[in-house]
């Protein structure tokens, strides 16, 4: 595809969308340098990438990757045996850290993502390097005490000689004999060393070293001659640690030295992963689907919808073309849409082409191209002195120099800009060179001629652009088989020409010119008339089709309803028969037993027959409603009282009095029925149940927590939940002061952990770390 097609086309907008997406520099750097591919098998592995990347942002709710710096520069230094910065070595430790993140989140065990798990797999695994770096660098500017037990030691006694030369000075300030010739009785830095502002009338009294002045020249800053020696021993610790820190700095870039070239190729493969995820999230955000693909030249586009235009304001539309047809001539009035048409197709084949869903329906087919060319815009230029029409023909002579049958060409207002008759004449010939070869055409035009010729040529089809004349507004609705009117006189007529300019123009036309518009208007009148009974049958069975679907469920809820009723009974049945011929082998052998000793009590008879009678009780559940014989039936019921229907299992309200035969009019949730008053019960009101309440205490266990907690690299609400757990299980540990590492960076974390510190009911209170500690890097929390 030339550079002018994607431009034109609009492609290039389309890749500024897709590079706003992406999470990294080297990401955006692909999405922009995005082009549409011929080979089909490529097309079909970008496009299944892209439903891959769907599939997991969904899954996730969100990225699966994290974002990372360009870290490359640091790398090629890296090879070379350089040592890195801190803030290099940062990066490189970012970097690893998305390795993890992105393996982490696409090495799983779902079977609908092969492609981006494999993409994956390729990364490397770098866990002690990242931890190395990580445990050594606070931040781009401060090197971890626990970097190297030397920097540790070092550091102690920097702090030793510091907190010398700080109490020696501070001695000379409260010293009355040095303090009357000192400005203020402070100590300072200048140069970095430690000094006393000294008034300058008084430099002879303070022996020392003058390392700075006030602007005013009336105060001097000393460093006093007794603490000449401690700033030398200071500066010395400095330079130990100095050179320490480049020793660890070293030690860390010889480490990743060796993973270098497996870094860079790291960065790569991270690049394409942030780009097909740059893919996936401009799918979703248009409503795009993955469309078909295929080789003939076929297109079927289902409510397409241009990507560029408003959602809220785009009209889908639906073309087709390739099989019955190869030529589409498509016409109307201005600014109805016939452009939006034509960019519309271009810009669906090379975004299909470039591994990227379309907005349209799902069942959208679309074809693969070798080349797009496009004759769309006006070309006009007067440095080439060119006008419009030369413009034109400049890119069509080159369009018809290069074009094969397995290219698609979009024409707009083909042969506009010279004489009507003349300019016809060479689109219909250009259309009719190019459907001899059989090349996938679309064109847009004003010319008679040219319906005609679509009317009358096999393989052409007509094609137009709605235009409602009462509005004077487009409705930007294709239609297939009819060809445009342009509405002239119409729109002329509306817009308040007299009409006998219109009638004089009219009958400057020919009769044959105007029984052709006459019939294309007949023509649009019914297929408008169609469409709208079209629309009304389609509703219908929609209609239809719903309330048949309501009835076909409600039908099947019934006949399950049915099976798990009769199925039900069933087993009930089977359980009470088993039960009653258990019950009758044992009666009949009591009566054996009976029959054998004649001579037994009469009680044994009467206990036998209250058996039998309780046993037929008992055989009768489940068939009917046992009837109460604890509670008698009430003699009689007033309206609204609360009763059992023993008969149903129910409860139910009295709507009337008993009547002559005792029966009673009774309201059963949605069922209104009668029945006899000795298949009551009045229902007493049960008395609220007392709730006991039990109170479990728990006792705290003895736990090892640590009693630092490093949260650099996440986000304030990734952190939040780290340090509340970190400080629950401190607390429980009964730990008095622990540590928070943050890093300095650009201090939002800082700000946003130390807020939530200050409502946390486990803090007492909180600061920020010393030389040593940390410093700003670090929030050392005191708990209650």
């Amino acid at each position: 595809m030339t550079e002018r097609t994607l431009r034109v086309l609009e492609f290039t907008k389309i890749r500024e969308r897709l590079a706003e997406k992406a999470l990294t520099p080297m990401g955006a750097e692909k999405c922009r340098s995005l082009v549409p591919s011929q080979d089909m098998s490529e097309v079909l592995l970008w496009q299944q990438e892209t439903e891959e990347a769907n599939v997991v942002l969904t899954y996730f709710g969100g990225h699966p990757l994290i974002s990372y710096g360009d870290v490359r520069p640091f790398l090629a230094l890296c090879d070379k045996g350089a040592t890195l910065s801190p803030k290099a070595l940062l990066g490189i430790a970012e970097l690893l850290r998305a390795c993890r993140a992105a393996r982490t989140s696409l090495i799983t065990d779902r079977d609908n993502t092969p492609h981006l798990r494999q993409r994956a797999e390729g990364l490397s695994s770098l866990r002690n390097v990242e931890q190395d770096i990580t445990d050594a660098i606070l931040s781009e500017d401060e090197i971890a005490d626990r970097a190297s037990n030397e920097l540790m030691n070092i550091r102690r006694h920097l702090r030793g000689a510091t907190e010398r030369i700080k109490e020696k000075l501070n001695q000379m300030t409260h010293n009355p004999t040095i303090a009357k010739y000192l400005q203020d009785p402070i100590v300072t830095m200048r140069n970095d060393r430690y000094v006393l502002p000294v008034r300058a009338e008084h430099r002879g009294d303070v022996p020392g070293l003058v390392h700075d002045q006030s602007a005013s020249g009336a105060t001097l800053f000393i460093e006093p001659l007794a603490a000449v020696e401690m700033g030398n021993e200071l500066k010395q610790w400095e330079a130990k640690e100095k050179q320490e820190i480049e020793r660890i700095l070293a030690a860390l870039s010889a480490e990743i030295a060796p993973y270098a070239q497996t870094l860079k190729e790291d960065v790569e493969r991270l690049s394409e992963l942030d780009f097909i995820f740059c893919k996936g999230l401009l799918a979703r955000e248009m409503h795009a689907v993955t469309p078909k693909l295929n080789k003939d030249g076929f297109i079927n586009i289902l409510r397409g919808r241009h990507p560029l235009i408003d959602p809220d304001k785009v009209v889908p539309s639906n073309l087709w073309m390739g099989k019955d047809f190869t030529t589409l001539v498509i016409t109307g009035p201005n600014t109805g849409g016939k452009t939006v048409t034509l960019k519309t197709v271009g810009l669906f084949t090379l975004m299909a082409q470039a591994g990227l869903q379309i907005p349209a329906d799902f069942g959208t087919e679309l074809a693969v191209f070798e080349q797009v060319f496009a004759d769309i815009g006006d070309e006009q230029s007067i440095e080439q002195s060119l006008s419009t029409f030369s413009g034109h023909m400049t890119n069509i002579v080159e369009i018809m120099r290069e074009v094969t049958p397995r290219d698609l060409v979009l024409f707009d207002e083909l042969g506009a800009g010279t004489d009507p008759t003349e300019g016809a004449a060479l689109a219909q010939s250009i259309l009719q060179r190019l459907l001899d070869i059989h090349v996938r055409t679309l064109a847009t035009t004003h010319y008679s001629e040219l319906k005609a010729f679509a009317l009358s040529t096999k393989g052409v089809e007509n094609a137009s652009v709605e235009f409602n004349v009462e509005t004077l507004r487009p409705t930007y609705r294709l239609s297939i088989g009819v060809p445009g009117k342009s509405n002239a006189f119409e729109i002329s007529r509306k817009l308040g020409l007299s009409e006998s300019l219109i009638e004089n123009a009219k009958e400057l036309l020919s009769g044959e010119s105007i029984r052709f518009e006459d019939v294309i208007a007949n023509a649009e009148y019914h297929r408008q008339v169609a469409e709208k009974e079209r629309q009304l049958a389609e509703e219908a069975a929609k209609e239809t089709t719903r309330l048949r679907d309501e009835a076909e469920k409600l039908r099947k809820q019934m006949e399950d309803k049915r099976e798990t009723t009769l199925r039900k009974t069933k087993e009930d049945a089977r359980r009470i028969l088993e039960q009653a011929r258990r019950e009758s082998e044992s009666i009949l052998a009591d009566m054996k037993r009976l029959k054998k000793n004649a001579d037994a009590p009469e009680r044994e008879a009467a206990a036998l027959k209250r058996k039998l009678e309780k046993d037929i009780d008992s055989l009768s559940e489940g068939l009917k409603q046992k009837v109460d014989t604890v509670t008698p039936p009430p003699k009689t019921v007033k309206i609204g009282d609360e009763v059992e229907i023993l008969t149903l299992n129910t409860r139910g309200t009295v709507l009337a009095p008993p009547d002559a035969k005792g029966e009673v009019q009774l309201q059963a949730g949605i069922l209104k029925l009668k029945a006899h008053l000795s298949q009551l019960r009045l229902v007493k009101e049960e008395k609220p149940k007392v709730k006991t309440v039990v109170h479990a205490q728990t006792g705290s266990m003895t736990r090892a927590v640590r009693t630092e907690c490093d949260i650099r690299g996440m986000a304030v609400d990734e952190a939040i939940p780290v340090v509340d757990q970190f400080l629950d299980e401190a607390v429980l540990s009964a730990l008095n002061e622990v540590s928070v590492i943050h890093g300095k960076g650009t201090g939002v974390l800082r700000s946003g952990i130390q807020q939530h510190l200050r409502h946390h009911p486990h803090v007492k209170s909180f600061r920020l770390g010393v030389y040593g500690e940390g410093e700003s890097g670090v929030t050392v929390v005191t708990l209650k």
